[in-house]
C-alpha cells in the first residue's frame, strides 16, 4: 500500500469519524489523517482477523469497523490533550 493511499484513506475515515462525533473537536487536520490512518489499519486488521471482509458486504464491514475506532482515537486522543495550551510567550 503505498503512502499515498494511506493518506487519502486516513483523511476520508478521520473526516467521516469527526463528522459522526458529537461535540467540536479541537484537532488539525494531520491528527486528523494520522488517526482515521490508524483507525483504518487496526479495522483492516480486525476484519481479516475475524473473516469478515471474506462476507458479502465485507467492505462495508470494513469501513464501519474502521470510522468506530477512528472515533474511539479520536477521544483517547482529545481526552489526552483536553486542557493543554500552547505556552505564549
Amino acid at each position: 500500500m503505498s503512502i499515498i493511499w494511506i493518506i487519502i484513506t486516513g483523511a476520508v475515515i478521520g473526516a467521516l469519524a469527526r463528522l459522526f462525533m458529537k461535540g467540536d473537536q479541537n484537532l488539525g487536520i494531520l491528527w486528523t489523517i494520522i488517526l482515521g490512518a490508524a483507525g483504518a489499519a487496526v479495522g483492516y486488521l480486525i476484519t481479516d482477523a475475524f473473516g469478515w471482509a471474506d462476507t458479502a458486504g465485507g467492505d462495508w464491514i470494513r469501513w464501519v469497523v474502521s470510522i468506530v475506532l477512528a472515533i474511539i482515537f479520536i477521544s483517547i486522543y482529545l481526552g489526552a490533550t483536553r486542557g493543554r495550551r500552547p505556552v505564549r510567550r
